[in-house]
């Protein structure tokens, strides 16, 4: 079996060979996959936003993110357990897998554990980058497969939109409460819950490079206000997990942290803050886990020790929150089930 196995890799070499010298891009392409490298230039010609475009649903600016490099990451493969129009997953112009072509769309059906099960053997060829989609809320079905995913270090993209009551008149059969505290609590998970469009594209960057496990991106059902980058942090921040989004002059009085749609809230808190003459900084939390990777002076300067007034806002259980803010913090959260209203009525 040896010997028969070194003659055909030998024979595909061979062939392999030949290839290059006639298509030379299409063979580096290949090569780049196989070692499990982005093609040069995937990252240019990314969408941007601007607080003039109103507000814009994270998960919308998911699916522009999704087809703005669908051309540049062949590899790139997946589709949502029977919702892709709400989850902003369909490549455009792709065809869909079925059994008699080839497609990089995928419709799995409402079986959100054998998607996973399917996305973690397709990122084990180490060739493929997949991703899969329903709402967060589904997770509860997907959880054994995305375990698994993180047990095995795949690289696979887990794109759960409807993350909070902001889905509205859905009601609490479909509004995750504890659903982030619980994917947070899993060993090399990688939760990204983005603020806005801006880090909605920074965090699916984050996704695509990331090695050695899984990337869950929690999005908005709701449109959000692109945050102003003139007066704010640029997005990149994203990829430290958590940063100063908007600072005061001086020390600040109180520490604002947040994640996903309650940064906003945060941001229009610490203006009403500022005509009280109390100076707020805001901290965008996108992702615990990967500001727990950052060097502990970087943290520190994000929430210096000496601040000890802090309140974290997410529209989620508040379990986890805790070690931001300390004995002094506060935790604004939801430790109940939601409600079935107006996304702004359950807010208010």
């Amino acid at each position: 079996a040896l010997a028969e196995g070194a003659k055909i890799e030998q024979e595909w070499n061979a062939k392999f060979k030949s290839y290059k010298r006639k298509h030379r891009e299409l063979a580096a392409l290949w090569e780049d996959i196989s070692r499990g490298k982005l093609p040069k230039g995937w990252d240019k010609g990314l969408p941007k936003f601007k607080p003039s475009d109103g507000k814009i649903a994270t998960r919308a600016a998911s699916g522009k993110f999704l087809n703005a490099v669908a051309d540049k990451l062949p590899h790139l493969i997946g589709g949502s357990a029977d919702l892709a129009p709400s989850n902003n997953t369909e490549i455009k112009g792709a065809p869909f897998f079925d059994r008699k072509k080839a497609g990089r769309n995928i419709h799995f059906g409402v079986r959100e554990h054998a998607m996973g099960a399917a996305i973690n053997g397709m990122a084990l060829t180490n060739m493929l980058i997949p991703y899969c989609a329903t709402f967060l809320i589904f997770t509860d079905y997907l959880r054994p497969a995305s375990r698994l995913s993180a047990l095995m270090g795949t690289h696979c993209v887990y794109v759960m939109t409807h993350d909070s009551i902001g889905l509205g008149e859905d009601g609490p059969t479909h509004q995750p409460i504890e659903h982030l505290a619980s994917y947070r609590a899993m060993p090399n998970m990688t939760l990204i819950r983005p603020a806005d469009a801006n880090e909605t594209v920074e965090a699916w960057k984050v996704a695509l490079r990331h090695k050695g496990g899984p990337v869950m991106l929690a999005l908005s059902r709701q449109g959000l206000p692109v945050i102003d980058r003139k007066v704010c942090s640029p997005a990149s921040g994203v990829a430290k997990g958590g940063y100063v989004l908007r600072d005061t002059k001086g020390r600040p009085d109180v520490i604002l942290i947040s994640s996903g749609s309650e940064v906003s809230l945060c941001l229009d808190a610490a203006e009403a803050l500022l005509k009280r003459n109390v100076k707020a900084r805001v901290v965008s939390m996108a992702s615990m886990e990967l500001f727990e990777a950052q060097p502990v002076e970087y943290r520190r300067s994000v929430l210096p020790p000496s601040v000890t007034k802090r309140i974290a806002v997410e529209a989620a259980a508040t379990f986890g929150w805790e070690k931001y803010v300390g004995l002094e913090g506060r935790v604004m959260g939801i430790d109940t089930f939601g409600e079935s209203a107006p996304a702004g009525d359950i807010y208010r």
